[in-house]
């Protein structure tokens, strides 16, 4: 039995929580394997490949109705098979995410300065106020004080583009500028981010992944249906480690960072297992459905 394999049977298995986790596996699966296969999916095929990666069939098939609501996946059918299409807004939505994950932040530049977000959102606009800061949390951004946000001066098109989508141009001061006096910087960045909680996050990765990669690398055959487990697992689990990761300056970091170990470790993880996997997920898209699974009860 895998590493994979003993980790996901000792997870919660309430049905909120499968489903949950059906919900984050499903999109990596869309980003990491679907759009590699045309953009479109078999519908069993993906059920038996998402079953073998440790999910039941029946939180996975709940998991792609709420994309297909979501406006995520169309259903269409090729070759007499069942299956769903990634719409646009899919696309746009993986790709937007693909320069983080598949392209972990780099460190910033120190002397490119800092972007700078102050807002000021009335009471009766709380649920906007509270999209804000969620956006520019994703974004990579700090809270250094009373509704005062920063991140390195690179995020400043981003946080313009959140500010934009919810109508709040009008309700925020946005400044780009270097650091010149007053509080010790990296004092002033530990307290704006939880630079423990996510170098913690990367020890965990290293931790769970670097004895896989060294025996990947001496390995003289990996099987398909393992290659193609591990490779869904190490997406998963890495493509939400970089949205925490602001990409700050080496200068203000703690000493001993783990952040490049761990972007080091995916991108060998990915090098060895990429092409297995694919090719192990492929043999699904060209197969005829078992009788058992023609059944698309997702709608």
């Amino acid at each position: 039995m895998s590493k994979t394999t003993q980790t996901s049977e000792t997870k919660d298995t309430s049905p909120a929580v499968a489903t949950r986790r059906s919900r984050t596996v499903l999109v990596s699966f869309l980003g990491a394997v679907v759009r590699k296969m045309g953009n479109w999916m078999p519908i069993a095929g993906t059920v038996e490949l998402l079953t073998q990666a440790g999910l039941d069939a029946s939180s996975v098939r709940t998991a792609v109705f709420r994309l297909k609501k979501r406006g995520w996946l169309e259903s269409e059918t090729r070759s007499g098979v069942r299956g769903y299409a990634l719409t646009p807004a899919a696309l746009e939505a993986l790709a937007a995410g693909d320069e983080v994950i598949w392209h972990a932040r780099q460190p910033a530049d120190l002397g490119d300065g800092w972007c700078l977000v102050n807002f000021s959102v009335p009471e009766s606009a709380r649920a906007k106020r509270h999209q804000l800061t969620a956006h520019l949390t994703s974004l990579g951004f700090g809270n250094i004080g009373s509704a005062v946000w920063v991140a390195p001066a690179r995020m400043l098109p981003s946080a313009q583009r959140a500010i934009a989508e919810l109508d709040l141009t009008q309700q925020c001061a946005v400044f780009v500028g270097d650091y010149v006096a007053g509080q010790d910087l990296a004092a002033m960045v530990r307290g704006g981010w939880d630079l423990d909680g996510i170098d913690r996050r990367y020890r965990a990765f290293l931790a769970e992944y670097g004895a896989e990669a060294d025996r990947l690398a001496t390995a003289a055959f990996v099987d398909g249906q393992h290659a193609f487990v591990t490779y869904l697992s190490v997406v998963d689990h890495w493509r939400k480690l970089p949205f925490r990761d602001p990409g700050l300056p080496p200068q203000v970091l703690t000493e001993g960072w783990n952040g490049p170990a761990a972007v080091h470790l995916f991108e060998r993880m990915v090098t060895a297992l990429e092409g297995r996997a694919l090719a192990h997920a492929a043999a699904y898209w060209s197969a005829q459905p078992r009788p058992a699974e023609a059944t698309d009860t997702t709608g």
